[in-house]
């Protein structure tokens, strides 16, 4: 079973835990965990975009002069997509860029993000997460307390805690999330992450 420490709000170890192997110690698949982010990022384009092509453009039934005799290029229509105020050639259309993703390969690829980061040594687990009010300058203590101010951070924690969540929110390259919200796409990008003991608890008893 991997064993981490566990640190306190001030930045002490406490202890440490030792975390499910089917979730935190798996082997790395590295093919699924892109295919899952990639059908995320799809999933997130609206795919409302819309151009109007050359006939669909208002006018242009006149043909802009005589065919020859001009020492023009002959044209048809002046709504042609090389004209100004013409169409667009390939003209994108509403479309919906979704993936459907197995839930097997959903949970598969979260348990490898999970398992990732505890091999690059990204994940830290606290004993709690509270404060007593909303205190942005408190939640940048606790992180340099961390060592992980001038790092991108996902907080996750096991309960909705505003206070946590709205003292996180003005902080630049820090996210937080609940067990039921987590995913893939933020596991990645952030560099590290923090996970309530709590947090961890559920974590096992959801994904287990």
């Amino acid at each position: 079973m991997p064993k981490v420490d566990v640190y306190n709000m001030s930045g002490a170890v406490t202890g440490s835990i030792e975390l499910s192997d089917g979730i935190f110690g798996i082997e790395v698949n590295e093919t699924v965990l892109h295919s899952v982010v990639v059908a995320q990022l799809s999933n997130a384009r609206q795919g409302t975009q819309s151009t109007l092509t050359s006939a669909e453009v208002r006018g242009g039934g006149r043909k802009p002069w005589r065919q020859k005799g001009t020492g023009r290029a002959r044209q048809g229509s002046s709504r042609n997509i090389h004209w100004t105020g013409g169409g667009v050639a390939f003209a994108p259309k509403p479309r919906d860029y979704r993936q459907e993703v197995p839930k097997k390969v959903k949970r598969l690829a979260l348990k490898s993000a999970l398992t990732s980061k505890v091999n690059e040594k990204e994940l830290f687990v606290i004993d709690k997460l509270e404060l007593e009010e909303i205190k942005t300058k408190k939640m940048i203590e606790i992180l340099n307390n961390l060592k992980l101010s001038d790092k991108s951070t996902l907080i996750i924690l096991g309960s909705n805690d505003t206070n946590v969540i709205k003292s996180s929110n003005n902080i630049d390259k820090v996210k937080t999330s609940g067990v039921n919200t987590i995913n893939v796409y933020d596991l990645m990008k952030y560099e590290n992450v923090v996970v309530t003991e709590e947090a961890i608890k559920l974590i096992e008893e959801v994904y287990a």
